[in-house]
């Protein structure tokens, strides 16, 4: 069964390709993400490694954590299920509607 692993601290030079080669060195990588701003495109300095087994997972974090990487040290651990989060508090809430604070205006213009 696949093993999802969490790296953080990764340079923003850092792309998939050169993530999937050095975890290669612990056993075969099923995929390997590094996250990216979705306006920006830079490196958010994390990704996620997914290793076909849990040893070679185990293999892999014994190889990296703590460890250099494009010049940087990397914290590798386990990948943690996405939490349930609350809803996000936007100007456009359906139960409040839209705020209409720092705009001003909104009289007849004629």
């Amino acid at each position: 069964m696949n093993k999802k692993l969490y790296v953080g601290g990764l340079s923003y030079q850092t792309t998939d390709d050169t993530l999937s080669a050095s975890f290669a060195q612990a056993g075969t990588v099923v995929s390997a993400v590094v996250i990216k701003d979705k306006f920006s495109g830079q490196s958010k300095g994390f990704g996620f490694v997914e290793m076909s087994t849990e040893e070679e997972a185990t293999a892999a974090i014994a190889m990296w954590d703590g460890k250099e990487l494009d010049g940087r040290t990397v914290k590798v651990n386990e990948a943690r299920p996405l939490e349930d989060r609350p809803p996000r508090r936007d100007n456009y809430s359906q139960s409040r509607g839209p705020s209409r604070s720092g705009f001003g205006g909104g009289g007849s213009r004629y």
